[in-house]
């Protein structure tokens, strides 16, 4: 229709069939009505929108599309229709068949996959299959920026608050659309993502940002589709409103279209006007007027919806602008070329009038199905899971119930852009009605009630299922809650349905206080799945478990459940900025955990301790060096230790292994070791380990405190932080499962070698004389009264279990004592043994140093003693040198507090061994540990 020098033909000298290429017009119903038949025959209307109104099946589809193309084709068109939809994917799709369309996530639920390559296959199987109908142009990607994100009616229909990311996956969708032969139109220009709402409905949304300002973020991804070849631009609506600039529609301003989007950004494709039927525009300019206002400022083509009245009001208004020379016969014609190369791109009289239909649709199931499972497992995004209730398997009893709470909520909208702008926006009463199922996507209210069959069709349990509103948590709500094993809510779009942020925050707070049958606090499991806009309660970390679905049409409630139940690991994050704001704890792999068996265990133990040091880089002491299964093992009354491993069941082998204790006389529970084969590291095994380890010590009975690093056995002293980058692995790690790191105790090991040649420091043993302070070294239960009354003053897990193992243990055992001359006080004491005791077994150095040892723990100093560096230099001193006497070469001092000035350490010959960092938290303030 156009020369080889761009001419025209001379069939578009008739000034009608021109006009009618410039619009597009859609329509109630969904069979070819009078009013569109005329539109197409009589005003020659080139462009055909379609909504989820006109659309009930893929046949349908195909059906009305063939007949559209055949009514233009017998009217003389000299080229088919252009026919768009909205098929976004999520909740917005126009198309909707439960044989044929397959379903896929949102724009920002492929954003959340993290795969370009993903957004570009679910965007060419999306292209493909309403091609296949008869569609020839993809009324996308959306390319806003939610730069305002928690009060946009978009929500996600875009990839996210990040312009590159937005920009990356929008290219990645436009050339999945374009490979299937479909046109592409961008929207919102210049963005929908940062409106802000003024006033009434009658007011138009308004961009409050400067020029300047978006184009160093709204405007990226639209310039960078400019560069890739887009073939369309939606222009919106909206008003904007900064320092000189003042538009009150975006789509009807010459500034904001031909100078912003043509010169600036350089785009010479079609540009289409955001519909001239919405209630502002039509009410504050008319559609006639409109209309000319569009083509004027740069529209190539005006949209008009659906209302017959308001589409022969623009036709008429064009023409009378046309007649009046507001437009020149040139301006048309550009337009009208702009037109003409985007369908000669996609589109035939041979391929409009023979759309394959269900025939291709039905080769194109199998690997769309495959590809929509694989889009939506992908998608799905645990936020967070602090209280490690995920999958719900491993927190409830068959016989326990589950209680679901859904929102009554709209669907979201299937239809024109504009069209869901108005709508949402103008949408805002608290209370939801009930919406019956559309054509497109099933109603919240029935969407919720199959989730709830679907949670129960999974579990033995029952699963007890009742909606909320904004009458809030009411006595029915209460009831289930209080017989509930554990409670899911579910929210839509909660920064904008207030009740349903409400609703929740009530609710956690009632499991907050759930108390056991003894007495013990226990918070109720509660799991919060947002199944829209991710924003609801991503930085409020008052909600443990956040799960996020990005839409919820059933196949994404689906995977969902899957993610609920554990039949798969979650690899969905958060997309945009959010995720770097926002700590991100997936869902792990749940491995099996069983208890320690010391008779079948035990060997296996040895080998995975012996891997374990191995996998050290070379150069760098294990912690574990000189350990062996024993090491853990205390046999202690006093002590109540449990131990668990992750092992194959077939070989025996062991993968990962974790020692608990706790110490009943200070109700201290402890994690003193925690360790997994290298070779099998980041598969989620260490995770298992500690969830089951916590929940253990959870149980205990007086537990008061939490705690990793243990005393007794001298292994791990806390988080070892000498190996540089190590360290910081190991606190990430921890920190992500919920123990507070930067509140850490620094604690360390030392060691002092060649004490045959060792001497004590000149003028050390005459300055110990002078302070006033005589020292002794007793053996055995008769000293037991004063010296376990002495560290009473000294709270630490383990101490009283250290001093009585060496007043059991006379023959390899002793206390020194520094005493008060006048009255026999004791003001400091410390532990002395030799590698006989039982005491050494649990301090692996012992056995590690390859030399005769002898060893120096736990000193404590009352805190009513003068000098407390020289009190613990002469306890030290006195240990060293009946250490020597006994023959021994070395001396290990296994517990030293590591803020403490070492400078006498030192000169006594001491140097640091390993370095820890001790870290403990007070068990009724830990927001991380999981319900029982």
């Amino acid at each position: 229709m156009q020369g080889d020098d761009g001419a025209l033909a001379p069939i578009w000298d008739d000034v009608d069939r021109t006009l009618g290429q410039l619009f597009m017009m859609g329509f109630e119903g969904n069979t070819v009505t009078p009013q569109i038949r005329q539109l197409i025959e009589e005003n020659h209307i080139g462009s055909i929108l379609l909504t989820a109104k006109n659309l009930t099946s893929a046949e349908q589809a195909t059906q009305i599309c063939r007949e559209l193309q055949q009514i233009a084709y017998d009217a003389g068109h000299p080229v088919p229709l252009s026919i768009g939809i909205d098929q976004e994917n999520g909740g917005v799709n126009s198309l909707f068949d439960e044989i044929y369309i397959r379903q896929y996530p949102s724009a920002m639920g492929i954003a959340a996959t993290g795969s370009k390559t993903l957004a570009y296959e679910v965007a060419k199987a999306t292209a493909e299959e309403i091609g296949a109908c008869g569609i020839n142009l993809m009324m996308g990607p959306c390319l806003d920026v939610l730069t305002n994100a928690r009060n946009q009616p978009l929500g996600v229909r875009t990839t996210g608050d990040d312009p590159q990311e937005v920009s990356a996956y929008g290219i990645a969708m436009m050339k999945g659309y374009k490979d299937a032969g479909l046109a592409t139109m961008g929207k919102h220009f210049p963005s929908y993502g940062s409106l802000e709402f003024l006033g009434s409905a009658l007011d138009v949304p308004t961009i409050t940002e400067s020029l300047e300002s978006l184009s160093l973020n709204a405007l990226v991804p639209f310039r960078n589709a400019i560069k890739e070849g887009l073939d369309a631009m939606m222009v919106g609506g909206c008003a904007m409103s900064s320092a000189g600039l003042n538009v009150m529609h975006a789509c009807l301003s010459e500034q904001v279209v031909n100078d912003l989007l043509r010169h600036d950004l350089k785009f010479d494709g079609v540009t289409i006007s955001d519909c001239l039927e919405m209630e502002a525009l039509s009410h504050n300019i008319g559609v006639g007027g409109g209309t000319v206002m569009a083509i004027n400022a740069g529209c190539d083509i005006v949209l008009l919806c659906r209302s017959f009245q308001h589409q022969q009001e623009a036709i008429a208004g064009f023409k009378l602008g046309l007649e009046n020379a507001m437009m020149t016969k040139e301006r048309i014609q550009t337009s009208l070329k702009r037109v003409l190369k985007m369908k000669a791109k996609c589109t035939s009289w041979e391929k409009a009038l023979n759309p394959p239909g269900p025939d291709l649709l039905s080769k194109l199931q199998p690997s769309h199905t495959t590809l929509s499972t694989k889009a939506y497992n992908s998608s799905i995004t645990v936020v967070r899971d602090q209280g490690h209730l995920l999958p719900l398997t491993n927190i409830m009893e068959p016989e326990d119930e589950l209680l679901l709470l859904t929102p009554l909520v709209k669907p979201p909208a299937a239809s024109a852009a504009t069209r869901a702008l108005h709508e949402l926006s103008s949408n805002d009463s608290p209370e939801p009605l009930i919406w019956e199922r559309s054509e497109s996507v099933m109603s919240g209210e029935r969407v919720f009630r199959e989730l709830g069959r679907s949670l129960a069709r999974q579990r033995s349990g029952r699963v007890l299922h009742t909606s909320y509103t904004a009458n809030g948590v009411r006595p029915q709500h209460e009831n289930l809650i209080n017989r509930a094993g554990a409670i899911i809510i579910v929210t839509a779009d909660a920064n904008r349905n207030l009740y349903q942020h409400g609703f929740t925050k009530h609710v956690a707070m009632i499991c907050n206080m759930q108390y056991s049958s003894g007495g013990e606090k226990r918070e109720k499991p509660l799991v919060v799945v947002a199944v829209s806009s991710p924003y609801d309660f991503a930085m409020d970390k008052s909600i443990g478990t956040y799960v996020c679905t990005y839409d919820f049409t059933e196949t994404a409630l689906i995977s969902l459940v899957k993610v609920l139940y554990g039949e798969f690991s979650p690899a969905g994050s958060l997309p945009g900025t959010i995720s770097q704001s926002q700590k991100l704890s997936h869902s792990k792999q749940h491995w099996l955990v069983e208890a320690f068996n010391e008779e079948r265990d035990s060997n296996a133990l040895d080998n995975l301790l012996k891997v374990t040091v191995e996998g050290n880089a070379p150069g760098v002491h294990s912690e574990l060096s000189g350990a062996t299964s024993s090491s853990f093992l205390l046999h202690n009354s006093e002590v109540l230790e449990a131990h668990f491993v992750v092992r194959n069941s077939s070989t025996q082998a062991l993968y990962g292994f974790c020692s608990t204790y706790f110490f009943v006389a200070t109700g201290t529970g402890v994690i003193g070791a925690i360790f997994v084969d290298p070779g099998r590291r980041k598969l989620s095994i260490g995770h298992s380990l500690h969830n089951r380890a916590i929940r253990t010590l959870l149980q205990r009975e007086g537990i008061k405190r939490f705690q990793l690093g243990s005393r007794l056995p001298s292994i791990y002293l806390g988080l070892p932080t000498g190996h540089g980058s190590e360290r910081k692995r190991l606190r990430s790690w921890f920190a992500n499962l919920g123990w507070n790191t930067a509140l850490s105790r620094s604690v360390c090991s030392m060691v002092a070698r060649n004490l045959s040649s060792w001497s004590p420091p000149h003028g050390m043993a005459k300055s110990l004389q002078s302070a006033g302070v005589e020292f002794d070294l007793v053996y055995g239960w008769d000293h037991a009264g004063p010296v376990l009354d002495h560290i009473k003053t000294n709270n630490r897990q383990g101490l009283a279990a250290v001093y009585k193992m060496a007043l059991s243990d006379r023959a390899a055992c002793g206390i020194i004592r520094a005493k008060r001359p006048e009255d026999g006080a004791i003001l400091g004491t410390v532990v002395m043994y030799n590698m006989q005791s039982q005491f050494a077994e649990f301090v692996p150095a012992m056995k590690d140093i390859g030399e005769l040892a002898g060893g120096i723990s736990s000193p404590v100093i009352s805190p009513s003693a003068g000098e407390f560096s020289t009190l613990l230099q002469g306890l030290i001193l006195l240990g060293m040198r009946q250490i020597k006497q006994q023959g021994c070469s070395v001396c290990i001092l296994d517990y030293m507090d590591g803020d403490g000035n070492f400078d006498g350490l030192s000169a006594m010959g001491f140097s640091v061994l390993n370095n820890f960092e001790e870290v403990s938290c007070d068990a009724a303030t830990w927001t991380m540990i999981p319900p029982s």
